[in-house]
């Protein structure tokens, strides 16, 4: 029997790197986002999202939420996840993690291409797109799963939609602020012990050329 492919659909920032793990225990190729910084996203996602599905089982961050109904189209029978998040969570991370940093794939998506000082646009776009999901797969309850990984929901809720066996490991639980914070900290250190080297080095070397010029050795 042919693996049914799964698709989250979800918005970036609501859980989507977790989930991607739990698939890949699960069993499954999952393929993140692609065409982020292309400026012709919006022209070809569906297109090269075809090629891609060939290829791998799952798949998770954008642009696949954006183009859900034409992959319910293209492969009938898949299934969909929705992850939602708290509004006001999700947009403290959208302007926290992207800022005034603009992208083709979000300019495609909100209207505007950063979060911070457009967090109203990016709200509005985050709950329609919710709310059309919901909307859209209302009499289809066996294809599509509702996922909040923020009030707890794991490997029964999802196993069970997948039918699947719940592996005997905890449900991942990728990018924490506690865990990117650990991560910069270990990024500045590495880098001050580099420059520190670097600095070391030079002086050393500065004090051999200075020996050899006074003493000729």
């Amino acid at each position: 029997m042919t693996e049914k492919k799964v698709f989250v659909i979800g918005f970036h920032k609501t859980g989507t790197s977790s989930l991607k793990k739990a698939l890949t225990i699960l069993g499954y190729k999952v393929k993140g986002p692609f065409g982020t910084k292309d400026p012709n996203i919006s022209r070809y996602a569906c297109e090269a999202a075809f090629r891609f599905v060939e290829q791998y089982d799952a798949f998770q961050d954008n642009p696949w939420p954006i183009i859900y109904k034409e992959l319910d189209k293209k492969y009938p029978g898949s299934k969909f996840i929705l992850i939602i998040r708290p509004a006001e969570k999700w947009l403290e991370s959208q302007v926290r993690h992207f800022g005034t940093t603009k992208t083709p794939m979000r300019e495609w998506i909100y209207g505007v291409g950063y979060p911070a000082g457009n967090e109203g646009v990016y709200l509005a776009r985050y709950e329609r797109h919710n709310k059309e999901v919901l909307e859209y797969f209302k009499d289809r309850p066996d294809d599509l799963l509702v996922l909040r990984l923020a009030e707890g929901d794991g490997w029964k809720k999802l196993c069970k939609f997948l039918h699947k066996d719940v592996p005997n490991v905890d449900f991942p639980h990728e990018n924490k602020g506690a865990d990117r914070t650990k991560k910069r900290k270990r990024r500045t250190i590495r880098r001050f012990i580099k420059r520190t080297f670097v600095v070391l080095a030079a002086l050393l070397l500065v004090s051999i050329i200075v020996h050899w010029i006074r003493f000729g050795f």
